[in-house]
């Protein structure tokens, strides 16, 4: 199988890796951090002018026609410069949605804002109790007249704190854990009874709890069916991990090399601490972690373009899995061959380690992902 970028693609590569390298130096990224959204808004226009809003979506509808392999270039890369403006939640996530389970007038509505950078977008799903369970919802949906009425809590919405426009999962029919019965539905984050408590992630993203209190919304914003949206919501999540899966290499990746540089240049008994044997071993240990990573990552982000339902969903957790366990061993091995610097705000690497480990927890952790790979009778079916 060929792996190898096509011309455009490597383009992406570049164009994406140059911006960031000439515009997103770790001091760059503190101070964006401590701006009112979190993230910087000059970088979010960047983003937009340059076209990587646009990378997922089709070029009749005013994106870039790329795929699954041009959304992975980009996040490697936003993992690599430990970027913290709201791809994934307004491009991936909330862009998602829209791809697979909106209407073409509503794409036509929406889409131009997003991929012009004026309006973001936040995907809320999540609630306390679900933990990793994307059929557990609570949140309702009554029927008013030809709208519906919102009522309930979401949880650990990512960059739901500035977001312009949430995408909101309800439930119109059943019980709280039933796969049928769930709807999508587009809402004003500054509609009447809708109210948000942003705060900061271990990571230095952003995240919201967000309130609906009678949130009355028309007809023209339900996206998609009212009753069967979960297999987009799922489809979506998978294409999210994929996208997850490649930022966490881009991360690893800068993990190892300030690492193997680190050994090169810090001297103990007169010698670089990189001549000693142990040490090589554990950087070696690192950098296969890192390509088994690798490898992984390519196999989720193949398979997240996959329609059916039993195979992709097999993959993605098979890399969720890897991941999470090479992020753990390339992380640790990172912060303890820098000794006591690789643990302080100041440096980088600390920075690096809790992205990776947030990447871990986001939408199932290794083991939960094990556990299901386990039930679908294992990553290659027998």
């Amino acid at each position: 199988m060929d792996f190898d970028l096509s011309e455009e693609q490597s383009l992406l590569k570049d164009s994406v890796e140059r911006l960031l390298a000439d515009r997103y130096d770790f001091e760059t990224r503190r101070r964006a951090s401590r701006e009112p959204a979190g993230f910087s808004g000059a970088m979010w226009s960047a983003y937009a002018e340059q076209g990587l809003l646009a990378v997922p979506f089709a070029e009749d509808e005013g994106g870039i026609g790329g795929g699954p392999v041009e959304t992975m270039i980009v996040m490697e890369a936003f993992g690599g410069a430990l970027v913290l403006e709201p791809y994934l939640a307004t491009v991936v996530l909330a862009g998602g949605v829209m791809r697979h389970a909106a209407s073409p007038g509503q794409r036509a509505a929406w889409l131009p804002g997003l991929i012009g950078g004026e309006t973001r977008y936040a995907l809320a799903h999540g609630e306390r109790q679900a933990r990793y369970d994307l059929a557990d919802v609570g949140v309702t949906a009554r029927r008013d007249g030809d709208g519906y009425v919102l009522e309930g809590e979401k949880s650990l919405v990512l960059h739901g704190d500035s977001a312009d426009r949430l995408i909101v999962s309800a439930r119109t029919a059943g019980s709280r854990r039933d796969r049928g019965g769930i709807g999508l539905f587009l809402v004003d984050a500054g509609a009447e009874g809708v109210s948000r408590r942003g705060y900061p992630t271990q990571d230095g993203m952003r995240a919201a709890e967000v309130s609906l209190s009678s949130v009355r919304i028309g007809p023209e914003a339900v996206i998609g069916s009212a009753e069967d949206a979960l297999p987009a919501i799922e489809r979506v999540a998978d294409e999210a991990i994929a996208a997850l899966c490649a930022e966490a290499v881009g991360a690893m990746d800068q993990m190892h090399r300030q690492t193997v540089e680190y050994l090169k240049t810090r001297k103990q008994f007169g010698v670089p601490i990189g001549s000693f044997q142990v040490l090589q071993h554990r950087a070696a240990d690192m950098f296969v972690a890192l390509e088994q990573a690798r490898s992984m990552s390519f196999l989720a982000t193949m398979m997240s373009g996959e329609d059916d339902a039993g195979e992709r969903p097999r993959a993605i957790s098979g890399a969720k899995v890897q991941i999470g366990r090479s992020g753990r061993l390339v992380g640790q091995g990172a912060v303890q061959l820098h000794g006591g610097v690789g643990v302080t705000m100041e440096y980088s690497v600390g920075h690096y380690f809790k992205r990776v480990t947030m990447i871990d927890a986001l939408f199932g952790d290794a083991d939960h992902h094990l556990a299901r790979v386990a039930r679908m009778g294992g990553l290659i079916a027998a």
